[in-house]
């Protein structure tokens, strides 16, 4: 503030008053001394100045002097403070400009998901393939606790290409429009064919943690694509 102020002042145009020495008065000449009792230099000077300026002047002169230091800081008052709201305003613009942006971005958000829901709730045949994969999943995770390879084999099939898991895949593209989901489509896929894999072994600890990545992935899929809530027993 006091750097907004001291410019102020300057371009008021009172740089230089306070800091202006006033002119000294100039003490006349005796040129024509007389014998009287002679006068001091001090009480010459007064004398002087008494006659020439009178008290009328001077207490003009000093009522000037303070009327025109009151209007410099006026002045300079009135410029920070200008220069100050100007500030305030510009940073009202900025936070203006950030809270439509941040707008735009929640209607945009806002608009996907409903074009989300609108595809999901036209595609039946899709969620059904959905619906049915955790059915699976579920019958084979709970043979895999009871270290029954053999069922789990008979509910998986004997590929990873078998129809069902085609059509899966085919609900997935469709319900996928990020990159994120289709990351975790990818991931799911691999952990899938880890554990058709597995089970064919009979190696029942790679089939156990095959089992929770693709649960895992499956899990991440469902709650980005926006499908929580509409698969049973998920």
């Amino acid at each position: 503030m006091v750097p907004m102020v001291t410019e102020a002042w300057t371009l008021a145009g009172c740089g230089g008053a306070a800091s202006k020495p006033l002119p000294a008065q100039e003490v006349p000449t005796l040129l024509h001394p007389t014998a009287k009792k002679p006068t001091s230099f001090r009480a010459v000077a007064v004398a002087s100045s008494t006659s020439q300026d009178g008290p009328g002047r001077r207490d003009a002169a000093v009522v000037g002097r303070r009327g025109g230091i009151a209007s410099c800081l006026l002045a300079a008052l009135a410029l920070a403070g200008s220069s100050s709201s100007g500030g305030a305003a510009r940073a009202a613009i900025l936070e203006a400009d950030d809270d439509l942006e941040l707008l735009e971005r929640v209607k945009e958000d806002k608009k996907k998901r409903l074009q989300k829901q609108g595809i999901i709730n036209s595609s039946a045949a899709e969620t059904g393939y959905l619906q049915d994969l955790v059915y699976k999943l579920s019958k084979v995770g709970q043979a895999i606790d009871k270290d029954d390879l053999a069922a789990a084999g008979d509910v998986l099939g004997p590929a990873s290409d078998a129809p069902w898991v085609q059509n899966v895949n085919a609900a997935f593209s469709k319900f996928s429009s990020s990159s994120e989901e289709k990351s975790a489509v990818d991931t799911f896929n691999s952990s899938l064919s880890s554990l058709f894999t597995s089970v064919s072994k009979s190696d029942i600890n790679s089939s156990k943690s095959a089992f929770v990545s693709s649960a895992t992935a499956l899990e991440k899929w469902v709650e980005l694509a926006g499908l929580t809530g509409k698969l049973k027993g998920f």
